[in-house]
């Protein structure tokens, strides 16, 4: 199944700044995912979108977003990464949210990059 961690590299952390965790684990170093980077989606793509529009309000969350739209809650990363938004505390309430659809082609979007 494809997932947002598709084509992100990892890289290994060996930094000195976490020699008191590598200690406590027993190891020289960390592999971990490398911070991804996403080209903007292109015209013709957008074409192909709807967006709902929501308000974001005094509970939300991405995850119910998710569910509640997408019927999955795991799919919420896409409505981060399309707000430039990529965590729940990056809203604000009143902060206007787009929901892109069909999800399938959000998702073949950002995945196939």
């Amino acid at each position: 199944m494809a997932t947002r961690y598709n084509n992100v590299k990892f890289i290994k952390n060996s930094s000195p700044l976490y020699a008191n965790i590598f200690e406590e684990r027993g190891v020289r170093f960390i592999n971990q995912f490398a911070t991804a980077t996403y080209t903007p989606l292109t015209p013709g793509e957008l074409s192909s979108l709807v967006f709902e529009q929501v308000y974001w309000e005094y509970g939300d969350r991405l995850d119910k977003l998710a569910s509640k739209y997408y019927k999955d809650p795991t799919l919420w990363w896409i409505i981060a990464r399309y707000n430039s938004k990529p965590t729940d505390a990056h809203y604000q309430p009143g902060d206007l949210v787009f929901i892109p659809r069909p999800v399938q082609l959000i998702m073949k979007a950002y995945i196939t990059r």
